[in-house]
């Protein structure tokens, strides 16, 4: 079983991803749809127990932040893979001014949580860990994590 996190300010691309990659085989975990740690909690549980592929489609931008769902997920077995989403802050402010309602977040959220990125690493518990950039047509192209890319700040060195 695997469970798959998501590394990637808004509006990198992240959910489109999970939408084009994972719908049909991992549950979708996200704390915009569930609203609470609390909840988020008791899904990742239940994933866990049930033995149920699943997506932690947030931002994640920190190790403490991912380490919520791979200590859990390495001690029940799973596989952890990580996709860091290498989106520039102007590709993602961007992105985000076309989005509409609900899903169109304050510029300063977007800026705020692109600052505090910080590249994940495979000695936090990932298995896999992949980059993710837009190819400029729409789609994503996946390459193997870097091991030399440590850069705070951004998922990458194309900043």
């Amino acid at each position: 079983m695997h469970c798959v996190l998501f590394i990637g300010a808004p509006a990198s691309g992240k959910s489109t991803f999970y939408q084009r990659r994972f719908f049909r085989t991992h549950l979708r975990i996200n704390l915009d749809m569930v609203r609470t740690r609390r909840r988020e909690r008791i899904l990742v549980d239940a994933c866990l127990a049930a033995r149920l592929a699943f997506v932690v489609d947030n931002t994640n931008p920190t190790p403490s932040d991912r380490a919520r769902y791979l200590v859990p997920a390495r001690a029940a077995g799973f596989t952890t893979v990580g996709y860091c989403f290498d989106c520039r802050l102007h590709e993602c402010l961007e992105r985000n001014a076309h989005r509409s309602g609900n899903e169109c977040i304050p510029d300063a959220a977007v800026r705020a949580i692109h600052r505090r990125l910080i590249p994940p690493d495979p000695e936090e518990g990932f298995d896999e860990l992949y980059r993710v950039t837009l190819d400029g047509h729409g789609g994503f192209i996946v390459t193997p994590w870097p091991a030399a890319t440590r850069r705070p700040g951004g998922c990458g060195s194309s900043r």
